[in-house]
């Protein structure tokens, strides 16, 4: 073996190891970002089913006529909350015939809006 290939195989091998570790960031990276993401999702199905709350009770609030104007705000046992609140077809919001219900659904960092139309 001459002088001149000493240390390749040295070489070679950092190579190798630079491109896995390079990999393997790259995919932790990837797995990290869609835990967080999921995560996410979640929070935003509670909030919406928040909001999704919010709005049935100022339905039952209104089941005679149209409910007051007055926001609706609970906090329900999952940490999650709601304000509802009804709009009246005077608003520039409400395209309803007879009243309008936006309620809006809060869990942690994630806000979901629903809006009922009547």
């Amino acid at each position: 073996m001459d002088n001149s290939q000493k240390g390749v195989t040295l070489y070679f091998t950092l190579i190798i190891m630079a491109i896995l570790l390079a990999t393997v960031f790259g995919i932790n990276t990837l797995i990290i970002s869609q835990l967080k993401n999921i995560k996410e999702m979640g929070d935003s199905v509670i909030a919406f089913y928040a909001a999704d709350s919010g709005a049935e009770y100022a339905l039952n609030q209104g089941k005679t006529g149209i409910p007051p104007a007055s926001p609706y705000t609970a906090t329900l046992s999952n940490g999650a909350s709601y304000t509802a609140q009804a709009v009246a077809t005077t608003s520039p919001s409400c395209n309803g015939q007879w009243y309008c219900i936006e309620s809006v659904g809060t869990f942690r960092n994630t806000q979901r809006r629903v809006k009922i139309t009547r």
